[in-house]
């Protein structure tokens, strides 16, 4: 059984530090941001169809709604687990 609400924090932090270490990595070693980011989707050039510029609203904003679909999506997988191993 997993206890939902732990596998959701576990989740939307793990998924929001990724966030931010991809972001990083963006800003400091673009060379290594496209090949990291590209290769999560089988070397499509996805990293082109980012924005060049990102604002601060812009970067705090998508950081909190991915924490929290994360969250969301987590929570319902684990009570749906839950509810299939039962």
């Amino acid at each position: 059984m997993l206890n939902p609400a732990p596998f959701a924090n576990a989740l939307a932090i793990l998924s929001g530090v990724f966030y931010i270490v991809f972001y990083v990595l963006a800003v400091v070693w673009r060379d290594a941001f496209r090949l990291l980011f590209n290769a999560q989707f089988f070397g499509a050039d996805v990293a082109a169809l980012m924005p060049q510029q990102l604002t601060y609203a812009g970067f705090l904003g998508t950081l909190v709604v991915l924490i929290v679909f994360a969250w969301i999506g987590a929570f319902a997988w684990a009570w749906l687990y839950n509810r299939l191993s039962a």
